[in-house]
């Protein structure tokens, strides 16, 4: 079985003097060959063996995108160690506490943007031996290591040691851990994804049957690369490929970082980028704010073109067919005159988007494959390393999540993990060499998802008749944002209604939205007490309204200045909360036999209802409907 080891060995053969990896620590661009990158690999490599590192010993990297990383990722593998990536947004110094102590991480790479984060737990890590610095530091510490200085070390290691080194990296078998990939937790319990060598290199073969990248093209990361979208699709792939790899300018803030996105593209020129739902929706808003200030008679002739052309492209698969055909000069036209300039901006060479993350609303799409820039929707998650389907240039429809990978098995399963027929929904269980080999210590979440080897990825979907695959969210109860991150409720649910004395039940919900809302179920003896001891007229709307803020007070209290504020991360707590008028029971099918909420049904059944809780007079949490709700339930004779 292929290793990263053994690819990365072989790409630098075929492709030595290509550029690999791109930065710009200055005013311009720069960076290595396959063959620099593989010298500094080495070298990092061997240092590491120095410093006493060995097979299955666990390494953490906490860091923003630049050559380093890549350079520091294959030495902890060619030294036979194991990469626990971490995301640079986490902002906690807990949650990466638990992180480093739960994979026992010997070693941490980071920079000075990161290292404020590890100070105040550091000391707390008994695993912890040594911090490498990708940057210089001032102050002296005897825990601190320069990755400067590792590099030397491992040079001059070299120079006596070659066989050894070489024995070393070529004992690494395809089964061997690569990545400790941490997941979201519920409260401070993440889950870490195991990623095998094999792992890797099987989905780098599935992503390219989905997709092929010329030996010729740049991309730039505008994605954190601890995800494995990125770490798969982008560093692997692209180095499979011999294409090249540039990172976006680190600036001294994240929002320093996100300014330099627009300039570095227009720099760089890539021929494809990947992106996530909320990147895209940002870019959308950027090109329509251009437009609006070139004045209404543009605007006008935008939107005019707008339409023609998403006429003329259907929904991808039917696209120029039958009459649309006839549309095809005066589009050409409108593309000459506008959407050309738009692409422009994005450097000229841009030819598509690949989406993941989270699903994509379909009228974005429309609107990118009309200006030019499609984005081919895919789909995956970490377990699968993490590629399972994607649209592409050759065969697309928008709205689906494409057609699967090649070498890998899909199935669409009931509740029972039967097979279901095409066109019927489901959950999406996948088996192939890309599904990981399980969760870090954790025998009995490892056993659920995957069974029999097939994982059974909490996605609900179905097959279409010409194969493509559509995801229609979680079949779960994971929550998931508009950036793709994924959360598990329960921990919040259960924590809820069991402070607040006032709530009977609720379930959380969020489907690739920029905020998480509550269904919410009262208690109504207790807020029945709580009315006749506070002699509240239930029968009017002060009344109600006080009953209702009284609710919304108490959830506060797990927000931020509330006692229970460091529980759960606040993103994940509700901004909206809907009020309902008959709780779940066995007998609405809303709970199952063994007293736990049917998501699914719920969902369903208040499809309307949830809708609402995303528009705008939902805010004030005396609405109009939760008052309706809160008399038809207290309202008295």
């Amino acid at each position: 079985m292929k290793t990263i080891n053994t690819l990365f060995e072989e790409c630098v053969a075929k492709y030595s003097n290509n550029a690999f990896l791109l930065e710009k620590p200055g005013d311009k661009y720069q960076g290595y060959t396959y063959k620099e990158t593989l010298l500094k690999v080495h070298m990092f490599a061997a240092g590491l063996i120095t410093l006493g590192i060995k097979k299955g010993d666990r390494i953490a990297m906490l860091s923003e995108e630049r050559n380093d990383w890549v350079i520091s990722e294959l030495g902890i593998l060619h030294a036979g160690a194991i990469n626990v990536p971490l995301s640079p947004k986490l902002s906690e110094p807990a949650e990466i506490q638990f992180r480093l102590e739960h994979s026992e991480a010997r070693m941490i790479i980071t920079t000075n943007n990161q290292l404020n984060k590890l100070i105040p737990v550091r000391n707390k890590i008994k695993s912890l031996e040594k911090i490498i610095m990708l940057d210089p530091v001032d102050e002296s510490d005897e825990q601190y290591l320069l990755f400067s200085d590792i590099i030397n070390k491992g040079e001059e290691y070299l120079k006596d040691n070659r066989n050894n080194f070489e024995n070393i990296w070529t004992s690494v078998k395809g089964d061997d851990y690569a990545n400790i990939c941490y997941t979201s937790g519920t409260t401070a319990d993440p889950k870490g994804i195991i990623l095998s060598h094999r792992n890797y290199t099987a989905n780098v073969e599935q992503s390219l049957s989905l997709f092929s990248v010329p030996e010729s093209w740049t991309t730039l990361s505008i994605l954190p690369w601890d995800h494995s979208f990125a770490h798969t699709c982008l560093i692997y792939t692209l180095m499979s490929c011999g294409a090249s790899l540039a990172s976006v300018k680190t600036g001294k803030t994240p929002m320093e970082t996100l300014k330099n996105i627009p300039v570095n593209i227009k720099e760089i020129k890539p021929f494809f980028m990947l992106s996530v739902p909320a990147l895209s929706k940002n870019f959308k808003k950027s090109i329509e704010k251009g437009i609006r200030e070139k004045g209404p008679k543009v605007q006008k002739l935008f939107n005019k073109a707008l339409k023609l052309a998403y006429s003329y492209n259907g929904i991808g698969w039917d696209r120029g067919k039958g009459f649309k055909i006839m549309k095809k000069p005066l589009y050409k036209l409108y593309d000459k005159l506008l959407f050309s300039k738009i692409r422009g901006i994005l450097g000229g060479r841009l030819e598509f988007f690949v989406g993941g993350g989270a699903l994509l609303d379909i009228e974005l799409q429309k609107f990118y494959y009309a200006i030019g820039m499609p984005i081919y929707q895919g789909y995956g998650l970490s377990e699968a390393s993490p590629v399972i389907s994607a649209n592409n240039p050759e065969y697309h429809k928008m709205g689906s999540s494409g057609k699967i990978a090649k070498n890998l098995e899909l199935k669409i399963c009931d509740e029972e993990g039967n097979a279901l027929p095409e066109g019927e929904k489901g959950e999406i269980v996948i088996k192939g060499e890309n599904v990981m080999v399980g969760y870090w210590k954790n025998e009995e979440a490892t056993r659920e998802a995957i069974k029999d080897g097939w994982l059974f990825t909490g996605d609900l979907g179905y097959m279409d008749k010409d194969g493509f695959l559509y995801v229609l969210g979680r079949f779960k109860s994971l929550l998931i944002a508009d950036d793709g991150e994924k959360y598990s409720p329960e921990g919040i649910e259960e924590a809820i209604t069991e402070n607040i004395k006032l709530m009977e039940q609720c379930m959380l919900y969020n489907n690739q939205k920029a905020y998480t809302i509550m269904l919410l179920y009262p208690n109504k003896e207790v807020v029945n007490t709580y009315i006749s001891e506070n002699n509240i007229d239930i029968n009017s709307q002060e009344g109600q309204e006080s009953i209702l803020k009284l609710i919304e007070g108490e959830i506060n209290e797990f927000k931020a200045g509330g006692k229970y504020e460091d529980m759960f991360p606040q993103r994940w707590l509700p901004s909206r909360i809907g009020i309902l008028e008959e709780g779940f029971t066995q007998e609405n099918h809303l709970l199952n036999s063994s007293v736990k909420m049917v998501r699914g049904k719920i969902t369903e059944q208040y499809n309307e209802f949830i809708e609402y809780l995303y528009t705008p007079e939902v805010k004030n949490i005396c609405n109009i409907k939760n008052i309706e709700a809160i008399s038809s339930i207290f309202s008295q004779d």
